[in-house]
């Protein structure tokens, strides 16, 4: 499996509520929380990103709430892959339970600077900045963790395995 897009580069500690405004969690419908991802943050985010784009963060992104809106958020708004120093415990989770990859990698979230084209190898966890002809060695994601992503979250998974 693999990602490429270009790069929407944030700081530490970008919270839950900065991915989804609290005042957007009156819906669960992944369009509709999309159209609001990032807007407290960057009110241009949604005007930009496109489909297969990549989130680069510094430390502890998505700390706050335990909320699955966030990843979900940020899932369907196109983003492929989230890299950052740090995740939160529950937002790295969340994110995998939803099939939204994200990976640990402080070299590459220190150095990859928006707007770099950036492509990414699930398999190896290998991150190829393309843009500054840049490499890091990121965590791969074992191969369970594979299957639940490919299979767009969980939920997904189990139903498949139910029904083999």
């Amino acid at each position: 499996m693999q990602a490429k897009g270009r790069v929407f580069k944030y700081g530490d500690n970008v919270d839950t509520d900065v991915i989804i405004p609290a005042r957007y969690l009156n819906s669960s419908d992944p369009a509709e929380l999309a159209a609001h991802c990032m807007e407290d943050i960057d009110k241009e985010f949604i005007k930009k990103v496109q489909k297969g784009d990549i989130i680069v963060a510094n430390k502890n992104f998505g700390c706050g709430s335990s909320r699955e809106h966030a990843p979900i958020a940020i899932k369907a708004a196109g983003v492929s892959c989230v890299i950052a120093e740090t995740f939160a415990r529950i937002f790295y989770r969340n994110s995998i339970n939803i099939g939204l990859p994200i990976i640990e990698c402080p070299e590459a979230a220190r150095d990859i600077r928006d707007g770099d084209e950036v492509e990414i190898d699930f398999d190896s966890g290998m991150i190829y900045d393309r843009t500054r002809g840049t490499e890091y060695k990121g965590q791969a994601f074992p191969p369970f963790m594979q299957k639940i992503i490919k299979a767009e979250g969980l939920v997904n998974y189990i139903n498949q395995q139910s029904e083999s």
